[in-house]
């Protein structure tokens, strides 16, 4: 299969499973776009082009710290992901012990407070916070925010995990304060409800993706047992979500945007605030079977991922048709528009070439 790729952007495919067992084959584009400080500039298309993420990426060590990016090629989306990867920024750069962060684009809103350095400190009347250190710029992520696991006890029975958030610091299923003291705990929680109590059940404030394995994510993946094991593997199960596929918490998922939504930033950068709107670009996918009629479609943009620290965003737009067979079937895959006169050398079986130079390169290397 041959992909041709018009966009400037990165392109790739791949194949995907519906719940009920059909195949799917998958076009994905990424395009990195600039963040420019100067209010009146728009995003502009970045001169380095981010890859497509074949395999998800994490904080530190797998499967014990937060994610950072997912994996590009999920089969599809039933909504978009509005992520962020950034730090916490005091206004005017003059050191505070809170600030107060927020990401708005179209109906997603979402603020929560980035605090100081902490941590739990055992007095005669309990355990409780220290008072936060002053910061000017902190980073966030899962790793910072509520939550972790608890292997403290030397009885490996007694360890536990924080179901919202296995990356996590604060929490603690032991109240001896032999466990607790000195611990550290998160740098960020919600608005108006600060973590007093390292047992208790606190929401983890990030704006980045949220682990495979965390609730509610997990709820979603289906009921894998000696039934699944016997009688569907190896497709997936009956209750499987497709859900699931999302990165992004439910209070940061939308309907697919169509560019020229206005972006909010506070506090997530230097200037303390920051506005700009989604470039506005079509992107059609034109799948070309060996056999049969084209199939045309536009593909939706299915994922954003801020990062203002590093002055760029990227955007994913995903498109799929279902195949009958197997993904052989398709001779090749377009993304983007080609000049018309590509097109219309397809349709007379001719061979495209982009200028006379072009042309006149390859009839020299015939000789």
């Amino acid at each position: 299969m041959e992909l041709l790729n018009a966009t400037g952007m990165q392109a790739g495919y791949t194949m995907g499973m519906k719940p009920d067992g059909r195949e799917l084959l998958v076009a994905v584009v990424k395009g990195t776009f600039t963040i420019h400080r100067n209010q009146h500039e728009e995003p502009q298309l970045a001169a380095k082009q981010l890859p497509l993420v074949d395999a998800d990426a994490f904080m530190g060590e797998p499967g014990f710290s937060a994610p950072i990016y997912e994996y590009d090629f999920a089969p599809l989306k039933p909504k978009c992901d509005v992520l962020l990867n950034g730090s916490a920024y005091a206004p005017q750069a003059r050191s505070a012990t809170r600030v107060r962060v927020s990401l708005e684009m179209g109906p997603i809103s979402k603020s929560f407070d980035v605090v100081g350095n902490r941590l739990w400190v055992a007095g005669m009347l309990g355990t409780m916070p220290s008072e936060p250190e002053p910061f000017t710029v902190m980073p966030i992520s899962y790793d910072k925010a509520f939550g972790g696991i608890d292997v403290t006890h030397p009885d490996p029975a007694k360890h536990r995990y924080y179901e919202q958030n296995h990356a996590g610091v604060g929490f603690h299923q032991q109240s001896g304060r032999e466990f607790i003291d000195g611990t550290p705990l998160p740098n960020t929680e919600e608005s108006g409800r600060p973590v007093m109590d390292a047992r208790g059940s606190y929401r983890p404030m990030a704006f980045g993706p949220i682990g495979r394995a965390w609730k509610p994510r997990m709820e979603l993946a289906g009921t894998y047992d000696q039934n699944w094991i016997d009688n569907i593997f190896p497709f997936l199960p009956s209750d499987f979500n497709e859900l699931y596929y999302q990165a992004a918490p439910p209070d940061q998922q939308m309907d697919y945007p169509h560019g020229g939504e206005q972006v909010v930033l506070r506090n997530l950068t230097p200037e303390g605030y920051i506005a700009f709107r989604l470039p506005r670009i079509n992107m059609p996918v034109v799948f070309y079977p060996k056999h049969g009629e084209n199939k045309e479609t536009n593909a939706v943009i299915d994922t954003i991922v801020f990062e203002p620290d590093l002055q760029r965003f990227t955007m994913t737009w995903r498109s799929h048709i279902p195949l009958q067979k197997n993904m052989f079937e398709i001779e090749q895959i377009l993304v983007g528009e080609m000049p018309k006169s590509w097109y219309r050398a397809r349709e007379l079986g001719k061979t495209y070439y982009p200028s006379l130079g072009a042309l006149a390169a390859e009839k020299r290397g015939a000789l």
